[in-house]
């Protein structure tokens, strides 16, 4: 059953909740919400089997998270801040792609973040760099031309991705959902505006950096350069292909770093 509650900054979002325990609050990428993304949420109640409370929130202007206006990363984080308020008041946060830069920003503002999770992290990917990434997606956003955006956002991903994302019959509602990768283009931009080790030199807390076995060209290479960029931080390859994770192995690790970290 949904649940919802508001955020500092005036936006209310929609939650399921799984289990007690230590607290752990799923943080998506660019597109997927609950109810479309089962993997995710099968994480998350195999995780609360083994002791913790799980929480899985749409994004800001996704699912039942309805929000209007610019959706910034300031207003996303005041989001995690109130699913971490939901689980008690301090939380890991497991990042997937773009997500894992949200985490990160999320740690590195003072949040009470236990422990990272993050997977296949896009960090350092992008072609000319993020921030004209960044800049470029957000030269069509702020015009209102969603379809650009969504494909200006897709630019750097395997192409076979946009290609098969255009075919689908449910292209209209992806492009509509671009609005909502303004934070994870920020988010990534943050992350390459300093160096590395500077960068994420305020995050202490347990990380653990992850790929799949079967990963995209230069996955594992910015997985290895956060673990070496963050003292706190060790790196694994776990089961898993096509840039999603398998639920049970990704469950267990999670439970186990929820652990440590609380």
């Amino acid at each position: 059953m949904t649940e919802y509650t508001d955020t500092s900054a005036g936006d209310r979002i929609g939650f399921d909740r799984y289990g007690s325990g230590p607290g752990v609050v799923f943080v998506a990428g660019a597109g997927p919400f609950r109810a479309q993304d089962a993997t995710t949420t099968e994480t998350a109640r195999l995780a609360a089997e083994q002791g913790v409370q799980a929480l899985v929130y749409d994004r800001l202007g996704r699912g039942d998270s309805p929000a209007d206006g610019d959706l910034t990363l300031d207003r996303e984080l005041a989001a995690i801040a109130a699913a971490i308020d939901e689980v008690g008041g301090s939380a890991v946060l497991v990042g997937h792609s773009s997500g894992c830069s949200i985490a990160l920003a999320a740690a590195d503002a003072g949040l009470p973040v236990t422990a990272l999770a993050l997977w296949e992290a896009p960090i350092g990917q992008f072609e000319g760099g993020a921030a004209g990434f960044e800049a470029d997606f957000l030269r069509h956003l702020d015009a209102g031309d969603l379809d650009a955006a969504q494909r200006e956002y897709m630019r750097d991903m395997p192409p076979e991705f946009l290609e098969g994302a255009m075919q689908d019959p449910s292209w209209p509602q992806i492009v509509l959902g671009s609005r909502s990768y303004r934070a994870d283009a920020r988010s990534l931009a943050w992350a390459e505006e300093l160096p590395a080790d500077e960068r994420y030199a305020r995050i202490a807390v347990p990380v653990l950096v992850m790929v799949g076995e079967h990963t995209f060209p230069g996955m594992t290479e910015s997985a290895e350069a956060l673990q070496a960029a963050i003292p706190s931080a060790t790196f694994r390859v776990m089961p898993g292909a096509m840039h999603e994770w398998e639920a049970g192995p990704m469950a267990t690790a999670i439970a186990q770093l929820a652990a440590q970290g609380g």
